[in-house]
This record gives C-alpha cells, structure tokens and sequence, in this order.
C-alpha cells in the first residue's frame, strides 16, 4: 500500500506526469516532418562526460557489436549492475531468439537516459526492460529525478521506435540499502503512475516479492555484499518477469 508520503508526492506531481507522458506519445506525421532540436549545451556536456566514465563499457559493447550486431526486434534489458550481473539471462529467456544484456554496473537512470540511443535505439529492439534506479537514489537524487530520468529515455526511445514497448523493472530492496527504502517506494510509486499513463508500457513490481512478512528485505535472496542478488534472487526475477516478454500476453492481462 502506498505510504502518506507517496500520496502527497502522487499529488504534487500530477501533472508532471501528464507532461511527461504526452511528451512520450509516438510523433505524427506533422512532427516527424519537424527537425529535432539540437541537445542543450549542458545536455551535450553530461553526455560527453558519461562518455568518458563509461569508456570501457561502452567499448566493450561495440567490440561485441563489431563480432556480430545483433538482429533487430529482440528482448534488450538495460541498466546497472542488477542487470550487468545476470549472466545467464539469455538463457533464463531462452524461447526468445534475440536477448541482448546492455548492463553497466555503478550506472544510475540518468546515465541510461543519456545513453538510451547508444544502448537501445541502435538495436531496434521490439521490448526493452530497464533496471535503473537506486544507484540514483544511493548517490543522493530524489525520486521525481529519477522519474525525470525515466521519462527522458523513454521520450529518447518514442522519438525513434515509436512501436518499442518499454517496460520498468522496479527498483529492488536491497538489505545494505534499507534505509532509503521510503525513497524507493517513491521513485516505484512515481514510475508506476506515469506508466499507467503510456500506451505500450509495463511496471514490473519486483519489490514488493522481495520483502519478507515484516516489510524488510529477504536477506536469502543476495550475495554477501546485500546489494546484488544471488542466484536465488534472479530465479525469483526470471519468474516474474517472464509473462511480460511476450507482446500478446501483456497486452491480453493488461499489465502496468
């Protein structure tokens, strides 16, 4: 159930929501026909800076590429290193031919943001799953920062494949970090509402399975550092995020 607090911040950003997910919307003809303004200056020096941070990850992920691009309309998941440290996730989704791993550990949403054309435009894939989030939030960025991020790479990914289905992994509790799980339940709460707003969209509650009885997060379902997950924990994830990879089934439950 959502806390007062989330209420109040439902409240207060209503209509940052609507903004943001009219911004989302697939372009008509009349704005394709429209050139796209040239990023901010400020814009274009976050992206060269993260560049620069994430160098080597980004090079690894074009040697791959230069060995054999991937075809297009996969499963690609994108984020941090949840995501980076699912090695065996082509496999946990094996029934789908194309399943690309664009994770890059320490990356918050905002670096996804910037990075929505490199790690998932080019690849033309038909769903994306993102986990992103909590490195945000660890690093001292509020919740509807993390939305504002959140909306700025989906705008990124409509701009350019309007027909993509996006879906948002939320934003797990981790046992090292339980003391902002209030700002966790925020950012999940903010995310979820602006989806239910967005045509082909899925929230993926990942949280709430990973809870125990008193609301505390299962300490069974991570490594030692109790921050990254075990082999457990990605077997609980596979389980649920396994319906949402096929279009005709989360289109049929009307997931969000």
């Amino acid at each position: 159930m959502p806390t007062k607090a989330t209420a109040r911040l439902a409240l207060s950003c209503l209509a940052l929501l609507s903004a943001l997910a009219a911004q989302a919307q697939p372009a008509t003809a009349a704005d394709a026909a429209t050139p796209a303004p040239a990023p901010a200056p400020a814009s274009a020096a976050a992206y060269a800076a993260a560049q620069a941070r994430w160098r080597n990850e980004l090079g690894a992920f074009a040697a791959t590429d230069r060995d054999r691009l991937p075809a297009a309309g996969g499963v690609l998941f994108v984020g941090s290193s949840t995501i980076r440290m699912w090695s065996r996730l082509a496999q946990d989704f094996r029934d789908h031919p194309v399943v690309l791993n664009r994770g890059f550990g320490g990356s918050t949403m905002a670096d996804c943001s910037l990075f929505a054309r490199d790690l998932v435009v080019r690849y033309q894939p038909r769903l994306v799953l993102v986990y992103a989030g909590d490195n945000d939030l660890a690093e001292g960025r509020t919740p509807l920062q993390v939305l504002e991020s959140f909306a700025q790479f989906v705008n990124t990914v409509r701009a350019e494949l309007p027909g993509t289905r996006i879906a948002y992994i939320s934003i797990k509790p981790s046992p090292s970090r339980e003391k902002l799980l209030p700002l966790v339940r925020e950012a999940n709460h903010a995310i979820e509402a602006y989806l239910q707003r967005l045509p082909d969209s899925d929230y993926i509650d990942v949280f709430t399975p990973m809870l125990d009885a008193e609301g505390r997060p299962r300490a069974e379902l991570f490594l030692g550092d109790r921050l990254h997950m075990n082999d457990e924990g990605y077997r609980l994830w596979q389980s649920l995020i396994a319906s949402h990879l096929s279009p005709s089934t989360s289109v049929a439950q009307g997931i969000r």
